[in-house]
């Protein structure tokens, strides 16, 4: 299939493109470095599709206030009668980023094609006669009457005007043969951005902040992955993730951000690896977890070293390791599916593994719900971050029932078990057989 001329610029690589530049005249450089489809990465160009509305949910740094811009100075120039609404958070924000900013239409404009901006009147007009009027989501109603061929909606995660703005916003797309909106943001689980991701006519486009660090400043994408990698806050600010609440989940993502710590005070007093086996041979994910009762009496979650796609030979070695580096003196295993089994293949990985089999007497949420306590009342933290682990967490309904990602909290059933070793000694919880 034969690609456009920009399309093949977009994909073009540095040397290409260098090579390219390096055969133009000043005036053809000049030109082509204004081309967006030659600067930009592909996350940033509109996706293909009929799509009404384009979401960019990313991080920050990721460069969705470029792509806006660009998104805007290329729809301008292309239709002298677009009619654009920029929406901002508030008026003030719509124009010191969307318009005035570093990255805004003005900054990114050419000289030849750059757009009168009359403040005063929330205006743009480009030479050709195209025209952008800036909003404020704060103020809904102000995007009642107007209509539009194109529209911008920066930062919707934060708008207080939300689903009303919105609304109004789309109620105005009336104007030429295919209005379309592209709303950027860095997610944040509020309704009119749940409402959107899935919706239909809607293209989603995601990306973290690590994918821009050629533009950001040196060290710090790194500074930033050290501080929050891992993290409700760094996943959502950093990797653009949309990280939901679960509505009677037993643990929320806020009462995790309580319990984590960068690190354990002292020594740990004691170490246990706890095991939730896969339930088959034909490589279930296997639950394995390390924690730790420190001096102060807290129980530590340290490590998730839990394995996916391994057969049983592949899982125990893992446990092993696991029990081998932490210095743990037990290995706590749910035996409900083959005890005989799991004791046989842990003690064929490692001869000299502590294992106790533990049997389950009630369901996975049963068994969590002591477990939880421990954490609201600050009895356990996490050292570091375990997204893996803290997702399935969330996912564990009170009553009964999980909706986290997987088939089966297999992490956080490991959890279960190395806690109730720890902090709660097992009463009435599992029986125990000898070593």
């Amino acid at each position: 299939m034969r690609v456009s001329d920009s399309e093949w610029l977009a994909r073009a690589d540095g040397r290409v493109r260098a090579a390219l530049l390096a055969r133009l005249d000043a005036g053809g450089a000049e030109r082509l470095l204004t081309e967006w489809r030659f600067l930009a990465r592909a996350a940033q160009l509109p996706p293909q599709g009929d799509w009404r509305v384009w979401l960019m949910m990313a991080g920050r740094g990721f460069g969705k206030t470029r792509a806006g811009a660009e998104w805007v100075r290329s729809v301008a120039e292309a239709d002298p009668a677009a009619r654009i609404a920029l929406v901002g958070a508030t008026l003030g924000e719509a124009r010191s980023v969307m318009v005035e900013g570093a990255s805004g239409v003005l900054s990114i404009a050419p000289w030849w094609a750059r757009p009168d901006y009359a403040p005063a009147l929330r205006r743009l007009t480009w030479p050709n006669g195209a025209v952008a009027t800036l909003f404020g989501a704060a103020d809904p109603e102000g995007l009642r009457g107007p209509q539009f061929s194109h529209g911008w909606a920066d930062e919707i995660a934060k708008w207080a005007g939300g689903e009303a703005a919105w609304d109004n916003l789309m109620m105005g797309m009336r104007l030429g043969e295919r209005p379309r909106v592209l709303a950027t943001t860095t997610p944040r689980p509020v309704p009119l951005v749940r409402r959107l991701v899935g919706g239909d006519g809607v293209a989603v486009t995601k990306g973290a902040t690590a994918e821009n660090e050629a533009n950001l400043a040196p060290g710090f994408v790194a500074a930033m992955a050290a501080a929050y990698g891992g993290t409700r806050l760094g996943r959502q600010e950093l990797d653009g993730e949309l990280i939901e609440e679960v509505e009677g989940a037993l643990w929320t993502r806020d009462l995790i951000e309580r319990c984590r710590v960068a690190h354990v005070p002292g020594v740990l007093a004691r170490v246990v690896v706890a095991v939730d086996p896969p339930a088959s041979a034909g490589g279930d994910a296997c639950g394995i977890v390390v924690a730790g009762v420190g001096g102060d009496g807290r129980g530590y979650v340290i490590a998730d070293a839990s394995v996916e796609g391994q057969r049983p030979e592949g899982w125990a070695r893992a446990v092993a390791a696991a029990a081998m580096v932490h210095g743990a003196d037990r290995v706590v295993a749910e035996a409900n599916n083959g005890g005989q089994m799991v004791e046989s293949v842990l003690r064929a990985a490692e001869a000299a593994l502590p294992v106790r089999l533990v049997h389950a007497s009630r369901g996975k949420a049963a068994r969590a719900e002591p477990v939880a306590a421990l954490y609201e009342a600050g009895r356990v933290a996490h050292r570091g971050a375990f997204p893996a682990l803290e997702d399935e967490m969330c996912g564990l309904l009170a009553g009964g029932g999980y909706v986290g990602p997987g088939r089966s909290p297999d992490r956080a059933d490991a959890l279960v078990w190395a806690m109730s070793e720890l902090m709660l000694g097992r009463v009435g919880e599992a029986r125990v057989r000898g070593m």
